[in-house]
């Protein structure tokens, strides 16, 4: 299937460009917390609704990992975006990882906010059953989050969470990405790859968690680098936004072009 032209949204009027990719439970506007605090003058955002997703829901497709990096470098040729930096939140990790290694000369820095693995997600059965009926269970989705912030966030909070990633994915296509992100392994396509790599986790997430990351991320990028937030879950975006803002920008920046 032929690329399709991403919907997005574009923040700010820097030199260091950042594609931002969300993941597996929201569309775009689960960075919308953070918007308000993003420097603008340094750095120029687009964030994308993935196929299925947001603006994109009614999108047909695979929907792959494969599929969302094509889809991500058709849009950087639309903006006319020869390098930039790319932001993935979880499932968006894995995604972002497959456009670095379909165009590594074009990446400046890598950036994954409790990212999948290159080498997927393996899960025990009934974690897989869990997951796989999320799709048509919104009350599995809050069994995902509440797990995944520890089980300390507020029921509002959660149930919250629940509505938007109901309302914005479509259901078929929300089933068919577990495939791609959980079931595949990619890393030797990126292994040793020399770009600067930032995992970013979450102190409360026990599925991605700073030990996993060492013994996934870390080992895979010769330049990697891993930063646990004390306070976050697997969802910084909305648990720690400044917090999430500052270290993520602070690595950003260590480039010396920006």
């Amino acid at each position: 299937m032929a690329p399709f032209l991403l919907p997005h949204s574009l923040h700010g009027s820097g030199p260091h460009r950042i594609i931002a990719v969300h993941g597996w439970l929201a569309d775009r506007t689960d960075y919308g917390g953070g918007l308000p605090d993003l420097d603008r003058q340094n750095f120029t955002y687009v964030l994308v609704d993935l196929r299925g997703y947001g603006e994109a829901r009614e999108a047909p497709g695979a929907y792959t990992t494969t599929e969302g990096a094509a889809d991500i470098l058709a849009l950087a040729d639309r903006l006319g975006w020869d390098s930039f930096s790319l932001i993935g939140h979880s499932m968006g990790g894995a995604v972002v990882q497959r456009v670095l290694a379909a165009a590594p000369y074009r990446v400046r820095r890598l950036v994954g906010i409790s990212p999948v693995p290159a080498s997927g997600l393996k899960m025990p059965p009934e974690q897989w059953e869990l997951f796989a009926s999320a799709a048509g269970k919104p009350e599995s989705r809050r069994a995902i989050i509440d797990y995944t912030t520890g089980s300390v966030r507020p029921a509002a909070w959660l149930d919250r969470m629940v509505d938007r990633s109901v309302a914005r994915s479509d259901p078929d296509a929300f089933r068919a990405w577990l495939d791609s992100w959980a079931g595949e392994d990619f890393h030797a396509e990126v292994a040793g790859a020399p770009i600067p790599a930032l995992a970013v986790t979450g102190a409360l997430d026990p599925a991605i968690s700073a030990d996993f990351m060492r013994q996934t991320w870390l080992r895979c990028y010769a330049r990697g680098e891993l930063a646990e937030l004390a306070c976050a879950g697997h969802h910084a975006m909305d648990e720690t936004p400044l917090q999430l803002i500052r270290t993520v920008e602070d690595f950003l920046r260590e480039d010396r072009r920006v």
